[in-house]
Parts: C-alpha cells; sequence; structure tokens
C-alpha cells in the first residue's frame, strides 16, 4: 500500500470510528509523543526502531521523516535502527537496508 493510500484509508478508518480514533488512538499518540522526560526527537527514535522491529513499513515512512523534524540525523536514526536490529534479528536488517536506508537517501537525511 503506497502512502498515499495509507493517508486515505487512515482518513476512512477516523470516519468510520471516531470515537476510537480521534478521542482514543489521536489524543493517546499526542499525549505519548509530547515533550516530557523525553524528547520529542528521542520519542520518535523509539518510534521508528519499534516500527522496524514490528516490521512496519507504514510505521517506518510515517515516523522517520517525524523524526528528522524532531532534529534526529541520519546517524541518530540509524544508531536507532541498529538497537532494532540487535532486538529483532535478521527480518529487521532486511528492513532496514530495504525500507529505512533509501527513505533516508529520499529525505537527504546528513
Amino acid at each position: 500500500m503506497q502512502t498515499m493510500d495509507l493517508k486515505r484509508q487512515m482518513g476512512k478508518l477516523h470516519e468510520e470510528m471516531p470515537g476510537v480514533m480521534k478521542e482514543g488512538f489521536d489524543l493517546l499518540s499526542e499525549q505519548v509523543l509530547k515533550e516530557g522526560a523525553l524528547s520529542k526527537k528521542t520519542k520518535e527514535l523509539i518510534t521508528v526502531a519499534l516500527g522496524i522491529a514490528a516490521l512496519c513499513e507504514h510505521c517506518i515512512k510515517l515516523h522517520t521523516p517525524l523524526a528528522v523534524r524532531a532534529g534526529a540525523n541520519r546517524a541518530e536514526i540509524l544508531e536507532a535502527a541498529g538497537v532494532a536490529m540487535m532486538m529483532k534479528g535478521g527480518p529487521a536488517v532486511t528492513y532496514v537496508a530495504t525500507e529505512l536506508l533509501p527513505l533516508l537517501d529520499e529525505l537527504k537525511v546528513e
């Protein structure tokens, strides 16, 4: 599924399940990802690592640009990816090689 398809389907899910999505998931995400004891950047690095460990292509494509916007650089993102690879093993390695590296190149993250 392309990123645009994901956005369209997420919009549809919000329409069909507004209580769960808007009042539940969106509010939870907003609260969890805001600045706190951990910086927004650290939290987004965690989401990238968890996306890799979960083998979630959409999570990687959504949270990598958010991590960059929060101030993460390529080395930090790849270090978080390394933690995910260590925890998940071989499948995570393939996702870093085939999903994360091309995305970092596309985003021109230094």
